[in-house]
């Protein structure tokens, strides 16, 4: 399974993505660290970046994607995805990645964004985020989770849903 923990910048994807990974004892990468260097050096100087500067770091997420499905390993990415056309690209049809959405609200995001250090990501971006936001709807079959709570809270809520859903998907055999 791959797990690609998706929300706003600021809506805790690195932290909660880590203790995911951790509780599942699978890799972690964090998708920004796959931006352009010209990416990071536009959003640090508070220009949003438009669908074609995503286009070569959503194509690397998925890269990263096929790359782990290909040698059978587990592992939790992060990556914003914040238009669905974006969750085509990493995620589209392969069946074994799940999406997880860490929804807050803006005011919420905007604190939490404020009181980080040595991020790339200016608050001013924010409203550029919330803008072009795509909730994920059903038929992508997200976990949705608030972020208001802990941040282990969050990730334990994560692992619950993930594993209710691989026993549906796996039943256990009937007793003989």
């Amino acid at each position: 399974m791959i797990v690609v923990v998706m929300g706003v910048s600021g809506s805790g994807k690195s932290t909660i993505a880590a203790l995911l990974a951790a509780a599942l004892g699978c890799q972690f990468r964090e998708g920004d660290d796959l931006h352009p260097r010209e990416n990071v050096e536009k959003m640090r100087g508070g220009r949003p970046l438009t669908d074609a500067d995503r286009m070569p770091w959503l194509r690397k997420i998925a890269e990263e994607i096929d790359d782990w499905r290909a040698r059978g390993v587990w592992g939790v990415l992060t990556c914003s995805a914040l238009k669905r056309s974006y969750r085509e690209i990493i995620i589209g049809d392969r069946h074994s990645v799940a999406l997880v959405y860490l929804k807050g609200s803006r005011e919420l995001v905007r604190q939490r964004m404020a009181a980080r250090h040595e991020h790339f990501m200016p608050v001013g971006l924010l409203d550029s985020q919330f803008a072009i936001l795509e909730e994920p709807t059903p038929d992508e079959a997200p976990i949705i989770v608030d972020v208001g709570g802990k941040p282990g809270d969050i990730a334990r809520e994560i692992v619950r849903q993930l594993t209710a859903r691989q026993d549906k998907t796996n039943p256990p055999a009937p007793p003989i």
